[in-house]
Protein backbone atom coordinates (compact mmCIF):
# COMPACT_ATOMS: atom_id res chain seq x y z
CA UNK A 1 0.00 0.00 0.00
CA UNK A 2 1.70 3.47 -1.00
CA UNK A 3 0.15 4.81 2.27
CA UNK A 4 -2.60 7.16 1.28
CA UNK A 5 -5.92 6.49 3.09
CA UNK A 6 -9.50 7.45 2.40
CA UNK A 7 -12.40 7.36 5.10
CA UNK A 8 -15.57 6.75 3.50
CA UNK A 9 -19.30 8.13 4.63
CA UNK A 10 -21.69 5.48 5.54
CA UNK A 11 -23.84 6.93 2.39
CA UNK A 12 -21.28 6.14 0.37
CA UNK A 13 -21.18 2.22 1.76
CA UNK A 14 -24.89 2.09 1.76
CA UNK A 15 -24.88 3.44 -1.81
CA UNK A 16 -22.25 0.80 -3.21
CA UNK A 17 -24.16 -1.86 -4.02
CA UNK A 18 -27.67 0.29 -5.10
CA UNK A 19 -29.13 -0.01 -8.00
CA UNK A 20 -28.40 4.10 -9.03
CA UNK A 21 -26.49 6.09 -11.61
CA UNK A 22 -23.99 6.71 -9.01
CA UNK A 23 -23.67 3.22 -8.72
CA UNK A 24 -20.83 3.23 -11.31
CA UNK A 25 -18.67 6.19 -9.66
CA UNK A 26 -18.76 4.56 -6.25
CA UNK A 27 -17.63 0.94 -8.17
CA UNK A 28 -14.90 3.02 -10.10
CA UNK A 29 -13.38 4.37 -6.83
CA UNK A 30 -13.24 0.98 -5.33
CA UNK A 31 -11.67 -0.23 -8.38
CA UNK A 32 -8.79 2.77 -8.49
CA UNK A 33 -8.18 2.42 -4.99
CA UNK A 34 -7.50 -1.05 -4.87
CA UNK A 35 -5.51 -0.88 -8.01
CA UNK A 36 -3.38 1.90 -6.70
CA UNK A 37 -2.73 0.36 -3.10
CA UNK A 38 -4.82 3.11 -1.66
CA UNK A 39 -6.70 2.21 1.46
CA UNK A 40 -10.79 2.39 1.65
CA UNK A 41 -12.06 2.56 5.32
CA UNK A 42 -14.75 2.71 7.68
CA UNK A 43 -14.82 3.99 11.25
CA UNK A 44 -17.14 3.73 14.61
CA UNK A 45 -19.34 6.50 13.43
CA UNK A 46 -20.42 4.63 10.23
CA UNK A 47 -21.51 1.69 12.83
CA UNK A 48 -23.49 4.28 14.93
CA UNK A 49 -24.57 5.56 12.03
CA UNK A 50 -25.86 2.22 11.03
CA UNK A 51 -27.43 1.47 14.32
CA UNK A 52 -29.95 4.26 14.18
CA UNK A 53 -31.39 2.69 11.34
CA UNK A 54 -35.15 0.92 12.82
CA UNK A 55 -35.29 -1.70 9.77
CA UNK A 56 -33.32 -4.88 11.44
CA UNK A 57 -33.36 -6.33 7.88
CA UNK A 58 -31.72 -2.93 5.91
CA UNK A 59 -29.26 -2.86 9.15
CA UNK A 60 -28.14 -6.28 8.40
CA UNK A 61 -27.34 -5.49 4.59
CA UNK A 62 -25.89 -2.47 5.20
CA UNK A 63 -23.41 -3.91 8.14
CA UNK A 64 -22.47 -6.50 5.63
CA UNK A 65 -21.71 -3.87 3.05
CA UNK A 66 -19.48 -2.58 6.30
CA UNK A 67 -17.67 -5.87 6.72
CA UNK A 68 -15.76 -5.66 3.89
CA UNK A 69 -14.19 -2.43 4.49
CA UNK A 70 -11.29 -2.82 7.40
CA UNK A 71 -12.29 -0.62 10.26
CA UNK A 72 -10.08 2.39 12.06
CA UNK A 73 -9.68 1.75 15.19
CA UNK A 74 -10.42 3.22 18.26
CA UNK A 75 -9.32 7.12 18.21
CA UNK A 76 -8.58 9.30 20.67
CA UNK A 77 -11.48 12.12 20.69
CA UNK A 78 -11.62 15.14 21.83
CA UNK A 79 -13.90 16.69 24.07
CA UNK A 80 -17.51 17.57 23.21
CA UNK A 81 -16.51 21.20 23.77
CA UNK A 82 -13.70 21.09 21.84
CA UNK A 83 -14.76 19.25 19.25
CA UNK A 84 -18.22 22.28 18.82
CA UNK A 85 -15.42 24.90 18.70
CA UNK A 86 -13.70 23.39 16.03
CA UNK A 87 -16.56 21.76 13.93
CA UNK A 88 -19.69 23.09 15.08
CA UNK A 89 -22.77 22.68 17.11
CA UNK A 90 -24.05 19.37 17.14
CA UNK A 91 -27.67 19.12 17.97
CA UNK A 92 -28.53 15.27 17.03
CA UNK A 93 -26.67 11.69 16.73
CA UNK A 94 -26.14 12.69 13.17
CA UNK A 95 -24.29 15.69 14.08
CA UNK A 96 -21.65 13.65 16.19
CA UNK A 97 -21.28 11.13 13.52
CA UNK A 98 -20.70 13.64 11.28
CA UNK A 99 -17.78 15.52 13.74
CA UNK A 100 -16.27 12.28 14.70
CA UNK A 101 -15.36 11.54 11.16
CA UNK A 102 -13.74 15.48 10.78
CA UNK A 103 -12.33 14.58 13.89
CA UNK A 104 -10.84 11.66 12.21
CA UNK A 105 -9.27 13.11 9.25
CA UNK A 106 -8.01 16.21 11.74
CA UNK A 107 -6.10 13.95 13.74
CA UNK A 108 -4.18 12.44 10.10
CA UNK A 109 -5.83 9.33 11.16
CA UNK A 110 -6.72 9.20 6.93
CA UNK A 111 -5.78 11.76 3.81
CA UNK A 112 -9.49 12.22 2.77
CA UNK A 113 -12.59 12.00 3.91
CA UNK A 114 -15.15 10.61 1.05
CA UNK A 115 -18.81 12.73 1.39
CA UNK A 116 -21.81 13.36 -0.64
CA UNK A 117 -23.25 15.25 2.40
CA UNK A 118 -22.78 18.85 1.83
CA UNK A 119 -23.11 19.24 5.19
CA UNK A 120 -20.10 18.20 6.17
CA UNK A 121 -18.22 19.63 3.52
CA UNK A 122 -19.68 22.96 5.14
CA UNK A 123 -18.39 22.08 8.12
CA UNK A 124 -15.11 20.86 6.96
CA UNK A 125 -15.01 24.16 4.94
CA UNK A 126 -15.61 26.40 8.22
CA UNK A 127 -12.69 24.60 10.21
CA UNK A 128 -9.84 24.66 7.42
CA UNK A 129 -9.91 21.40 6.06
CA UNK A 130 -11.90 21.53 3.30
CA UNK A 131 -9.16 20.61 1.13
CA UNK A 132 -9.04 17.13 2.37
CA UNK A 133 -13.06 16.55 1.89
CA UNK A 134 -13.72 15.14 -1.26
CA UNK A 135 -16.97 14.35 -2.94
CA UNK A 136 -16.75 10.94 -5.34
CA UNK A 137 -16.49 12.45 -8.57
CA UNK A 138 -13.40 14.37 -7.27
CA UNK A 139 -12.14 11.30 -5.50
CA UNK A 140 -11.75 9.71 -8.83
CA UNK A 141 -10.22 12.80 -10.17
CA UNK A 142 -7.60 12.46 -7.94
CA UNK A 143 -6.84 9.28 -8.14
CA UNK A 144 -6.38 9.69 -11.79
CA UNK A 145 -4.40 13.07 -11.85
CA UNK A 146 -2.29 11.43 -9.16
CA UNK A 147 -1.72 7.34 -10.06
CA UNK A 148 -2.48 7.46 -13.87
CA UNK A 149 -1.61 8.65 -17.10
CA UNK A 150 -4.52 10.15 -19.52
CA UNK A 151 -5.22 9.93 -23.22
CA UNK A 152 -7.82 12.72 -23.70
CA UNK A 153 -8.09 16.22 -25.09
CA UNK A 154 -7.89 18.66 -22.40
CA UNK A 155 -11.07 21.47 -22.87
CA UNK A 156 -11.82 24.63 -23.45
CA UNK A 157 -14.80 26.33 -23.72
CA UNK A 158 -16.60 27.41 -27.09
CA UNK A 159 -18.72 29.24 -28.08
CA UNK A 160 -22.16 27.66 -29.72
CA UNK A 161 -25.29 28.73 -31.03
CA UNK A 162 -28.53 26.44 -29.48
CA UNK A 163 -29.21 24.93 -32.87
CA UNK A 164 -25.71 23.37 -32.37
CA UNK A 165 -26.79 21.43 -30.05
CA UNK A 166 -28.19 18.12 -30.41
CA UNK A 167 -31.45 17.90 -28.05
CA UNK A 168 -30.37 14.12 -27.73
CA UNK A 169 -27.28 14.84 -25.69
CA UNK A 170 -27.30 13.20 -23.17
CA UNK A 171 -26.02 16.21 -20.42
CA UNK A 172 -29.61 17.05 -20.82
CA UNK A 173 -31.27 14.40 -19.98
CA UNK A 174 -31.12 15.74 -16.28
CA UNK A 175 -32.72 18.72 -16.91
CA UNK A 176 -35.81 17.41 -18.87
CA UNK A 177 -36.30 15.89 -15.13
CA UNK A 178 -36.03 18.74 -13.83
CA UNK A 179 -37.88 21.05 -15.83
CA UNK A 180 -40.72 18.66 -17.99
CA UNK A 181 -41.57 22.14 -20.19
CA UNK A 182 -37.71 21.78 -21.09
CA UNK A 183 -37.77 20.53 -24.54
CA UNK A 184 -40.19 23.28 -25.75
CA UNK A 185 -38.31 25.60 -24.31
CA UNK A 186 -35.12 24.65 -26.10
CA UNK A 187 -36.73 24.48 -29.29
CA UNK A 188 -37.08 27.87 -28.72
CA UNK A 189 -33.58 28.61 -27.96
CA UNK A 190 -32.67 26.96 -31.10
CA UNK A 191 -35.27 28.73 -32.87
CA UNK A 192 -33.69 32.11 -31.77
CA UNK A 193 -30.39 31.33 -32.21
CA UNK A 194 -29.76 31.57 -28.42
CA UNK A 195 -25.80 31.94 -27.71
CA UNK A 196 -24.16 28.99 -25.58
CA UNK A 197 -20.60 28.33 -24.22
CA UNK A 198 -19.91 24.26 -24.37
CA UNK A 199 -17.16 22.46 -23.05
CA UNK A 200 -16.37 18.67 -25.21
CA UNK A 201 -14.72 16.02 -24.53
CA UNK A 202 -14.34 13.41 -27.45
CA UNK A 203 -17.06 14.50 -28.98
CA UNK A 204 -19.24 14.55 -26.06
CA UNK A 205 -20.47 17.76 -24.00
CA UNK A 206 -19.33 17.63 -20.59
CA UNK A 207 -21.02 21.05 -19.88
CA UNK A 208 -23.12 23.76 -21.36
CA UNK A 209 -24.13 27.02 -20.21
CA UNK A 210 -27.28 28.70 -22.34
CA UNK A 211 -27.12 32.30 -21.56
CA UNK A 212 -29.57 35.84 -22.69
CA UNK A 213 -29.31 39.42 -22.24
CA UNK A 214 -31.98 40.69 -20.22
CA UNK A 215 -33.65 44.32 -19.02
CA UNK A 216 -34.35 44.64 -15.12
CA UNK A 217 -38.30 44.97 -16.21
CA UNK A 218 -37.98 41.48 -17.83
CA UNK A 219 -35.79 39.88 -15.65
CA UNK A 220 -37.45 40.99 -12.46
CA UNK A 221 -34.36 40.89 -10.15
CA UNK A 222 -34.22 42.01 -6.65
CA UNK A 223 -30.82 44.44 -7.76
CA UNK A 224 -31.48 46.49 -10.89
CA UNK A 225 -29.48 46.64 -14.22
CA UNK A 226 -30.12 48.27 -16.80
CA UNK A 227 -27.48 45.42 -18.36
CA UNK A 228 -28.24 41.98 -17.13
CA UNK A 229 -26.62 38.48 -17.94
CA UNK A 230 -29.41 35.74 -18.00
CA UNK A 231 -27.56 32.30 -17.13
CA UNK A 232 -30.62 30.42 -18.35
CA UNK A 233 -29.08 26.73 -18.25
CA UNK A 234 -25.27 25.60 -16.04
CA UNK A 235 -24.77 22.38 -16.16
CA UNK A 236 -21.98 19.52 -15.96
CA UNK A 237 -22.47 15.88 -17.04
CA UNK A 238 -22.73 13.85 -13.26
CA UNK A 239 -19.53 11.60 -15.10
CA UNK A 240 -17.26 14.88 -15.20
CA UNK A 241 -18.75 16.83 -11.67
CA UNK A 242 -15.31 16.10 -10.20
CA UNK A 243 -12.86 17.78 -12.81
CA UNK A 244 -13.66 21.47 -11.87
CA UNK A 245 -15.48 22.10 -14.94
CA UNK A 246 -17.98 23.78 -13.43
CA UNK A 247 -16.02 26.50 -11.74
CA UNK A 248 -14.35 26.86 -15.60
CA UNK A 249 -17.38 27.60 -16.57
CA UNK A 250 -18.30 30.31 -13.80
CA UNK A 251 -14.92 31.64 -14.97
CA UNK A 252 -16.48 32.46 -18.41
CA UNK A 253 -19.41 33.62 -17.25
CA UNK A 254 -17.84 35.72 -14.78
CA UNK A 255 -14.95 37.06 -17.31
CA UNK A 256 -17.55 37.73 -19.82
CA UNK A 257 -19.86 39.28 -17.71
CA UNK A 258 -17.09 42.41 -16.39
CA UNK A 259 -15.38 42.61 -19.57
CA UNK A 260 -18.85 43.56 -21.10
CA UNK A 261 -20.37 45.67 -18.94
CA UNK A 262 -22.99 43.66 -17.12
CA UNK A 263 -24.59 45.31 -13.93
CA UNK A 264 -25.87 42.06 -12.90
CA UNK A 265 -25.65 38.19 -13.37
CA UNK A 266 -27.88 36.16 -12.11
CA UNK A 267 -29.59 32.39 -12.87
CA UNK A 268 -31.75 29.94 -10.68
CA UNK A 269 -31.41 27.00 -8.79
CA UNK A 270 -33.07 24.34 -7.10
CA UNK A 271 -31.87 23.94 -3.79
CA UNK A 272 -30.93 20.69 -3.98
CA UNK A 273 -28.04 21.34 -5.96
CA UNK A 274 -25.81 22.21 -2.68
CA UNK A 275 -22.30 21.94 -4.32
CA UNK A 276 -23.52 24.79 -6.88
CA UNK A 277 -25.15 26.74 -4.71
CA UNK A 278 -21.66 27.36 -2.98
CA UNK A 279 -19.21 27.85 -5.52
CA UNK A 280 -22.19 31.05 -7.02
CA UNK A 281 -22.15 32.23 -3.21
CA UNK A 282 -18.17 31.40 -2.69
CA UNK A 283 -18.09 34.16 -6.07
CA UNK A 284 -20.39 36.79 -4.37
CA UNK A 285 -23.78 35.28 -5.82
CA UNK A 286 -26.93 35.82 -3.15
CA UNK A 287 -30.18 34.13 -2.86
CA UNK A 288 -32.49 37.13 -3.04
CA UNK A 289 -35.82 35.05 -4.35
CA UNK A 290 -37.87 31.90 -4.13
CA UNK A 291 -39.61 31.08 -7.53
CA UNK A 292 -43.32 29.28 -7.20
CA UNK A 293 -41.47 26.30 -7.80
CA UNK A 294 -39.18 26.27 -5.21
CA UNK A 295 -35.91 27.98 -7.46
CA UNK A 296 -33.76 30.26 -5.86
CA UNK A 297 -32.79 33.32 -7.74
CA UNK A 298 -28.77 33.44 -7.29
CA UNK A 299 -27.88 37.25 -8.23
CA UNK A 300 -24.28 38.57 -8.51
CA UNK A 301 -23.64 42.71 -9.21
CA UNK A 302 -20.71 43.44 -11.20
CA UNK A 303 -18.95 45.87 -9.67
CA UNK A 304 -17.85 48.85 -11.41
CA UNK A 305 -15.24 51.65 -10.71
CA UNK A 306 -12.82 51.77 -7.83
CA UNK A 307 -13.20 49.65 -5.25
CA UNK A 308 -13.28 50.68 -1.63
CA UNK A 309 -10.27 49.32 1.03
CA UNK A 310 -11.73 45.94 2.63
CA UNK A 311 -12.97 46.04 5.76
CA UNK A 312 -12.07 42.12 6.52
CA UNK A 313 -10.17 39.97 5.11
CA UNK A 314 -8.81 41.28 1.57
CA UNK A 315 -8.86 37.67 0.06
CA UNK A 316 -12.36 37.18 1.44
CA UNK A 317 -13.69 40.32 -0.47
CA UNK A 318 -11.86 39.98 -3.93
CA UNK A 319 -13.20 36.42 -3.80
CA UNK A 320 -17.03 38.11 -3.81
CA UNK A 321 -15.95 40.41 -6.16
CA UNK A 322 -13.87 38.33 -8.48
CA UNK A 323 -12.86 38.75 -11.42
CA UNK A 324 -12.69 42.11 -9.70
CA UNK A 325 -9.43 42.60 -6.85
CA UNK A 326 -8.09 45.69 -4.44
CA UNK A 327 -4.58 46.88 -5.09
CA UNK A 328 -3.91 49.33 -2.92
CA UNK A 329 -1.25 50.12 -0.67
CA UNK A 330 -1.88 47.47 2.11
CA UNK A 331 -1.49 45.16 -0.74
CA UNK A 332 2.06 43.48 -1.34
CA UNK A 333 2.68 42.50 -5.19
CA UNK A 334 5.36 39.76 -6.11
CA UNK A 335 6.60 38.54 -9.58
CA UNK A 336 6.99 35.34 -10.09
CA UNK A 337 9.51 34.30 -12.95
CA UNK A 338 8.05 31.33 -14.50
CA UNK A 339 9.53 28.45 -16.97
CA UNK A 340 7.25 28.36 -20.09
CA UNK A 341 6.39 24.72 -19.69
CA UNK A 342 4.99 25.26 -16.09
CA UNK A 343 3.33 27.91 -17.29
CA UNK A 344 1.59 26.51 -20.20
CA UNK A 345 0.30 23.95 -17.99
CA UNK A 346 -1.02 26.53 -15.14
CA UNK A 347 -2.74 28.79 -17.78
CA UNK A 348 -3.41 26.54 -20.92
CA UNK A 349 -6.14 28.47 -22.49
CA UNK A 350 -2.92 31.35 -23.03
CA UNK A 351 -0.10 29.04 -24.27
CA UNK A 352 0.00 30.78 -27.81
CA UNK A 353 2.86 29.33 -30.24
CA UNK A 354 4.61 31.86 -32.60
CA UNK A 355 2.84 32.63 -35.94
CA UNK A 356 3.93 30.58 -38.80
CA UNK A 357 4.75 32.60 -41.94
CA UNK A 358 2.79 30.91 -44.15
CA UNK A 359 -0.18 31.48 -41.70
CA UNK A 360 0.24 35.02 -40.18
CA UNK A 361 -3.37 35.36 -38.73
CA UNK A 362 -3.73 32.09 -37.44
CA UNK A 363 -3.01 31.42 -33.94
CA UNK A 364 -1.62 28.21 -32.98
CA UNK A 365 -2.07 26.63 -29.39
CA UNK A 366 0.69 25.17 -27.90
CA UNK A 367 -0.89 22.90 -25.13
CA UNK A 368 -0.51 19.16 -26.21
CA UNK A 369 -0.69 18.04 -22.94
CA UNK A 370 -3.32 14.72 -23.32
CA UNK A 371 -5.05 15.22 -19.61
CA UNK A 372 -7.70 17.11 -18.15
CA UNK A 373 -6.42 19.46 -15.63
CA UNK A 374 -7.21 21.95 -13.27
CA UNK A 375 -5.37 24.08 -15.63
CA UNK A 376 -8.25 26.48 -16.53
CA UNK A 377 -10.06 26.66 -13.61
CA UNK A 378 -10.21 29.88 -10.96
CA UNK A 379 -8.34 27.82 -7.82
CA UNK A 380 -4.39 26.92 -8.73
CA UNK A 381 -1.53 25.85 -7.08
CA UNK A 382 2.17 26.98 -7.59
CA UNK A 383 4.62 25.21 -6.15
CA UNK A 384 8.60 26.50 -5.78
CA UNK A 385 11.17 26.49 -3.11
CA UNK A 386 11.32 30.55 -2.86
CA UNK A 387 12.56 31.38 -0.04
CA UNK A 388 10.62 34.43 0.63
CA UNK A 389 8.22 34.97 3.59
CA UNK A 390 6.45 37.78 3.16
CA UNK A 391 3.40 36.56 0.88
CA UNK A 392 0.74 36.54 2.77
CA UNK A 393 -3.62 36.55 1.35
CA UNK A 394 -4.86 38.80 -0.65
CA UNK A 395 -1.37 40.29 -1.97
CA UNK A 396 -1.21 39.73 -6.18
CA UNK A 397 1.00 37.41 -7.91
CA UNK A 398 2.26 38.64 -11.04
CA UNK A 399 3.82 35.88 -13.43
CA UNK A 400 6.66 36.57 -15.55
CA UNK A 401 7.46 33.95 -18.18
CA UNK A 402 10.63 33.37 -18.72
CA UNK A 403 12.25 32.97 -22.31
CA UNK A 404 11.09 30.46 -25.11
CA UNK A 405 11.35 31.48 -28.71
CA UNK A 406 8.20 28.90 -29.39
CA UNK A 407 6.05 31.32 -27.23
CA UNK A 408 4.16 34.21 -28.56
CA UNK A 409 4.09 35.28 -24.63
CA UNK A 410 7.75 34.73 -24.32
CA UNK A 411 9.55 37.00 -21.68
CA UNK A 412 6.53 38.96 -20.56
CA UNK A 413 4.15 39.79 -17.16
CA UNK A 414 1.05 37.63 -18.74
CA UNK A 415 -1.00 36.76 -15.49
CA UNK A 416 -2.19 38.35 -12.56
CA UNK A 417 -3.59 35.96 -9.42
CA UNK A 418 -4.43 36.80 -6.04
CA UNK A 419 -2.88 34.62 -2.80
CA UNK A 420 -5.53 32.91 -0.81
CA UNK A 421 -3.04 30.75 1.18
CA UNK A 422 0.33 29.58 1.55
CA UNK A 423 1.76 26.19 3.28
CA UNK A 424 4.79 24.38 2.76
CA UNK A 425 5.47 20.59 2.40
CA UNK A 426 8.17 18.85 4.10
CA UNK A 427 7.25 15.01 2.37
CA UNK A 428 5.37 14.10 -1.08
CA UNK A 429 2.86 12.85 0.88
CA UNK A 430 2.19 16.50 2.28
CA UNK A 431 2.44 17.78 -1.11
CA UNK A 432 -0.11 15.47 -2.67
CA UNK A 433 -2.48 15.99 0.12
CA UNK A 434 -1.91 19.77 0.16
CA UNK A 435 -2.93 20.09 -3.97
CA UNK A 436 -5.24 17.63 -4.02
CA UNK A 437 -8.20 19.97 -5.49
CA UNK A 438 -6.30 21.72 -7.43
CA UNK A 439 -2.93 19.90 -8.60
CA UNK A 440 -1.58 19.49 -12.62
CA UNK A 441 1.73 17.62 -11.33
CA UNK A 442 0.85 13.45 -10.99
CA UNK A 443 2.22 11.56 -8.12
CA UNK A 444 5.48 10.76 -10.32
CA UNK A 445 6.05 14.53 -10.65
CA UNK A 446 5.12 15.50 -7.04
CA UNK A 447 7.62 12.93 -5.52
CA UNK A 448 10.22 13.96 -8.52
CA UNK A 449 9.85 17.25 -6.24
CA UNK A 450 11.93 15.81 -3.33
CA UNK A 451 10.15 17.74 -0.67
CA UNK A 452 12.02 16.99 2.93
CA UNK A 453 12.27 18.74 5.98
CA UNK A 454 15.29 20.19 5.30
CA UNK A 455 14.23 21.65 1.91
CA UNK A 456 9.93 21.93 1.56
CA UNK A 457 8.05 23.37 -0.93
CA UNK A 458 6.35 26.25 -0.49
CA UNK A 459 2.49 25.49 -1.79
CA UNK A 460 1.07 28.82 -2.66
CA UNK A 461 -2.86 28.53 -3.06
CA UNK A 462 -3.94 31.30 -5.65
CA UNK A 463 -7.26 32.82 -6.95
CA UNK A 464 -6.18 33.53 -11.23
CA UNK A 465 -7.59 37.43 -11.75
CA UNK A 466 -7.07 37.73 -15.30
CA UNK A 467 -4.28 37.81 -18.29
CA UNK A 468 -2.95 40.87 -19.31
CA UNK A 469 -4.00 41.69 -23.04
CA UNK A 470 -1.69 42.39 -24.48
CA UNK A 471 1.18 41.41 -21.90
CA UNK A 472 3.65 44.60 -20.88
CA UNK A 473 7.13 42.71 -22.66
CA UNK A 474 10.47 43.13 -20.93
CA UNK A 475 11.92 45.60 -23.26
CA UNK A 476 8.90 47.30 -21.74
CA UNK A 477 9.30 45.94 -18.12
CA UNK A 478 12.95 47.48 -18.41
CA UNK A 479 12.36 50.58 -20.19
CA UNK A 480 9.40 51.61 -17.64
CA UNK A 481 11.54 50.45 -14.43
CA UNK A 482 9.17 47.71 -13.81
CA UNK A 483 12.57 45.53 -13.65
CA UNK A 484 16.27 46.77 -13.00
CA UNK A 485 18.69 45.52 -15.49
CA UNK A 486 16.89 41.97 -15.72
CA UNK A 487 14.24 39.91 -14.61
CA UNK A 488 14.18 38.21 -10.82
CA UNK A 489 15.12 35.21 -10.44
CA UNK A 490 12.84 33.69 -8.11
CA UNK A 491 9.71 35.39 -6.27
CA UNK A 492 10.24 39.15 -5.85
CA UNK A 493 8.65 42.26 -4.04
CA UNK A 494 7.59 45.21 -6.52
CA UNK A 495 7.83 48.23 -4.34
CA UNK A 496 5.48 50.70 -4.74
CA UNK A 497 7.04 52.53 -7.68
CA UNK A 498 7.50 49.53 -9.48
CA UNK A 499 4.10 48.95 -9.68
CA UNK A 500 3.10 52.11 -10.09
CA UNK A 501 5.01 51.70 -13.24
CA UNK A 502 3.76 47.99 -14.13
CA UNK A 503 -0.47 49.23 -13.14
CA UNK A 504 -1.12 51.25 -16.35
CA UNK A 505 -0.33 48.17 -18.47
CA UNK A 506 -2.30 45.75 -16.62
CA UNK A 507 -5.18 45.17 -18.99
CA UNK A 508 -7.75 42.91 -18.10
CA UNK A 509 -10.72 44.21 -19.84
CA UNK A 510 -12.21 45.70 -16.87
CA UNK A 511 -11.25 48.43 -14.36
CA UNK A 512 -8.88 47.60 -11.52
Amino acid sequence: MNGFKLLIDTNIVIRLEDAQPVQASLAELVRLCTENSVGLFVDGANYDDIARDKDAARRAVTLSKLAKFPQLRDIPLPPEADLIARFGEIKRDNDRSDVRLLAVLDAKAVDFLVTEDIGLHRRADRAGIGASVLTVEEALEWLRQTFQAKAVRLPYVEERKAYEIDPKEPILGSLRRDYPEFDGWFDSCRKKHRDCWVLEIDDQIAGIVIRKDEAHAEAGTVNPGPKILKVCTFKIRDEFRGEKFGELLLKQVLWFSQQNGYDLVYLTVFPKHGFLIDLLRSYGFEATAERGNGEWVMEKVMIKGPLPAPKASICEEDRLVYPRFYDGEVVRKFCIPIRPDYHRRLFPEIAEGKTLPLFPSEVRMLDHRRDRTPGNTIRKVYLCRAKITKLRPGDLLLFYMSKDEAYNFSQSITTVGIIEQVNHAAATDDLIRLTAKRSVFSEKELDGLAASPKSPIKVIDFLLAGHISPPPTLDNLLRSGVFNGSPPQSIAELNAARYAALRPNIKLGFDL
